[in-house]
């Protein structure tokens, strides 16, 4: 696709109606926190299980149409401020050759993991092109991208390089991961070179989300409890920052204006520096992290946009509880650069009226912090 052909493209899409995430990512004032949900988008909706019930999940994700109808789903029964394309991180492994399938209960399971480096040459196609192979995502997105009619923004995801390498080695979800760590002790050059032929994809993969219509991006970096500091910094974190430059460098040389970039790294808690000062627009923090942390992050980096993080299970609890943990969480947080999201993805089990519920509630109590903090203060005379 060419430039001029991305920019027309991109004049054609609806005007938008509520751009407040955009304003908070970019830290500028906002009439209400901006919400939205990790995984919003799916399993813990009667009306998605009802289309899952007729096809299978990655069937969904590679068609345009039924993945337009699901992404829009939750905006029907909620006022969030973004809708998150369907789809899933697996779709990048998926697209270099490897055979991926969601068992139910389960979840997903590689036919053919990757066990030693010697498997790379069979296991991935290192010819496969973003475009081609991921046309079905792109689609999707310009097909909910109008038929949002300009309601709230869209956003694109991707997997990081760290994350879909351990899938890809352990082949379904792990708990301690030993299988992909043993290669980041035993192969390590292989290892790199994996990272970085993963980095590349996904920086073309992100790119191609936005030039269909994408207009944040959000990079999960899912598996970084199993890592010490060390490991991360060495395996991680390089990759993310040359995705968040990359990401920019190329956007700019299409002539695409601003996209904001979020980071979730889960379990990430000790390298909370590291993230704030990856150039990522906006970090997103799971339930871990403290009241003390957040404060230090505020005072340190008071340009960056948090996001997050209260608790999927407090969606269990009582609304009189669930609202106590709300206005406790937008007062650590504070209303400016500042986007209320659970701490990880919703769980399928979750009370949609409480849902509907963390939605509302975040938009009343923030819309009043900020009016009262507008007001000005009265000024004794007599002082």
């Amino acid at each position: 696709m060419s430039d001029s052909t991305v920019k027309q493209n991109q004049d054609e899409f609806p005007p938008l109606k509520n751009n407040l995430i955009l304003r908070a990512c970019r830290g500028e004032p906002v009439e209400r926190v901006p919400i939205w949900i990790m995984r919003q988008a799916g399993r813990y909706l009667p009306e998605y299980l009802s289309i899952r019930s007729q096809n299978s999940f990655f069937d969904v994700c590679r068609t345009p149409s039924i993945c337009c109808e699901v992404t829009l789903q939750p905006l029907r029964r909620f006022d969030l401020d973004a809708a998150i394309i369907f789809s899933d991180i697996l779709v990048v492994p998926q697209a270099l050759g490897m055979q991926v399938d969601m068992i139910a209960k389960e979840g997903p399971r590689f036919a053919h993991p990757i066990n030693v480096p010697a498997d790379i040459k069979t296991a991935i196609d290192r010819t496969k092109q973003a475009s081609v192979e991921l046309k079905y995502v792109y689609d999707a997105i310009t097909l909910t991208r109008h038929a949002l009619d300009g309601r709230c923004p869209l956003i694109g995801f991707s997997g990081a390089p760290w994350t879909l390498m351990s899938y890809m080695i352990e082949g379904k979800g792990s708990e301690t991961h030993s299988k992909a760590k043993k290669w980041l002790y035993t192969y390590v050059e292989e290892s790199h070179d994996l990272l970085q032929f993963l980095t590349h994809f996904i920086i073309n993969h992100l790119v191609e989300q936005v030039c269909a219509g994408a207009q944040l991006l959000q990079l999960f970096e899912s598996h970084c409890g199993c890592l010490s500091h060390d490991l991360f910094v060495r395996f991680s974190l390089p990759y993310l920052r040359q995705i968040a430059k990359g990401v920019r460098d190329m956007l700019t040389r299409r002539q695409i204006p601003f996209v904001p970039l979020i980071i979730f790294a889960k379990d990430a808690h000790y390298a909370l520096d590291e993230l704030c000062s990856s150039s990522f627009d906006v970090v997103g923090l799971d339930w871990s992290i403290t009241r003390r942390q957040i404060r230090t992050l505020r005072e340190k980096y008071p340009s960056v946009t948090l996001q997050g993080n209260l608790d999927p299970c407090a969606l269990y609890a009582s609304q009189n509880d669930l609202e106590k943990m709300i206005k406790q969480m937008l007062e650590i947080f504070g209303p400016k650069n500042y986007i209320a999201n659970l701490g990880h993805g919703i769980y399928p089990d979750a009370n949609i009226d409480n849902v509907k519920h963390f939605v509302d509630t975040v938009h009343r109590i923030s819309k009043d912090m900020i009016k009262h903090e507008s007001v000005p203060k009265m000024i004794n005379a007599n002082k």
